[in-house]
């Protein structure tokens, strides 16, 4: 069974309303991405940092799969699917995926502010006070800007596996997944699903199909049953 490795971003989530501060030239929901998604933010006003996350956590619940999350999940039944996400949001999972990597961390999860092992899930509002079982201030388990993207060497590896490689709703300029693509075999094919169709310099085998996470992702999964039929 081929092994097919996905890349996604904020585009295919988006289609599911989850809004991305990219959009909105570094401003999320009104927010300075430098306040709410850096340490020096939580470490200068920890409770706009929580009320921001937990309006982010409130509308993840209210949101619903789309057809491209639908499409990643099918496809396992035809090939051995990894999906690496740079999405905090558990939309993958939710359509049926079941080998998924969070790159940046997961937002209905938490850890400790001291101990970074300590991590639990976590579905309602976070507050100051929550504490983790050591009593240290609880704070969302996501990776901010400046902080170590502690998974980066499993998703290469997992990326220089591949067999065909896909990149859904991302502009392949938050690094370092970005430069996950540059982990790839030199002769698989690659796919690249993005209405801005991102172009990707010294990668060979690249195939763009601008088109919206919805529309290209079933897409492509008819073309890939096809050519292995």
């Amino acid at each position: 069974m081929k092994k097919v490795v996905v890349l996604t971003g904020a585009g295919i989530s988006a289609e599911s309303g989850l809004s991305t501060f990219r959009d909105a030239g570094g401003l999320w929901e009104g927010y300075d991405i430098n306040e709410v998604a850096t340490p020096e933010g939580w470490a200068k006003n920890p409770q706009r940092v929580l009320e921001f996350y937990n309006q982010r956590r409130r509308q993840l619940l209210k949101a619903q799969p789309n057809a491209a999350h639908y499409a990643l999940a099918e496809m396992e039944k035809h090939f051995d699917v990894h999906i690496i996400t740079q999405n905090v949001d558990d939309l993958h999972e939710r359509a049926g995926s079941t080998k998924v990597l969070h790159l940046h961390g997961e937002l209905l999860k938490v850890r400790s502010s001291v101990y970074p092992q300590l991590v639990y899930e976590w579905k309602k509002d976070l507050k100051m006070g929550d504490t983790c079982e050591l009593g240290t201030q609880l704070r969302p388990h996501v990776v901010w800007f400046g902080e170590e993207v502690l998974l980066l060497p499993q998703a290469a590896k997992i990326a220089s596996a591949a067999d065909i490689f896909l990149v859904v709703g991302t502009s392949l300029v938050v690094y370092p997944a970005a430069g996950l693509i540059h982990y790839t075999g030199y002769d698989i094919p690659k796919y690249i699903i993005d209405p801005k169709a991102p172009q990707v310099h010294h990668v060979p085998n690249v195939t763009y199909i601008p088109a919206q996470a919805t529309v290209g992702v079933p897409q492509l999964f008819k073309q890939l049953l096809n050519e292995q039929s």
